[in-house]
């Protein structure tokens, strides 16, 4: 029997989800067609919901974007259960005003030269979808689906179980 999916159109189910969630894996398509990942620090999401990266005009990944705006962002709080994907189109942005209103003194150790560091780009990520698994965390829940599972042979669906797809368009 097929999985059922839920839909929805609102973002703030995946900015909800990931808001506490600082580092996410980047994926681009880099010169020869190949995925490339790497991991990215997630600034304080737009309340539309864009995402924010600060990066090196000279980086591999500015060149990638510029080639391919589609992305992918991965996101992920094991303890918890919650897997985020979400796709997107990147933009490459040196305006320095929005360097200022992102700018926290932890970038210097990537910066040194601070918010005026010729070499700061930043990757802005419009949401394309997004698709979240928010699961029960509990041991003694999952311990319960595998006792239940292995005794019936049906999979075993906790309450609180979700897993969305978003598209907000």
């Amino acid at each position: 029997m097929a999985e059922q999916v839920a839909e929805s159109h609102d973002v703030t189910k995946l900015i909800d989800r990931i808001k506490d969630i600082k580092i996410a894996m980047l994926t681009s398509a880099d010169a020869e067609g190949g995925l490339h990942s790497r991991p990215m620090y997630t600034q304080k999401p737009d309340e539309d919901g864009t995402l924010w990266f600060f990066t090196e005009k000279d980086s591999a990944k500015i060149y990638e974007v510029r080639k391919d705006q589609h992305v992918n962002l991965g996101y992920s709080k094991p303890d918890d259960n919650l897997y985020v994907s979400i796709s997107g189109t990147a933009t490459v942005l040196t305006d320095q005003q929005k360097v200022k209103e992102l700018w926290t003194e932890g970038l210097r150790a990537w910066f040194p030269k601070g918010p005026e560091d010729p070499n700061i780009a930043l990757l802005k990520i419009s949401i394309d979808r997004g698709e979240y698994w928010d699961q029960p965390s509990n041991v003694l829940v999952r311990a319960f689906g595998y006792v239940k599972a292995v005794a019936t042979g049906e999979r075993y669906q906790p309450t609180g179980d979700e897993h969305t797809k978003v598209n907000p368009l």
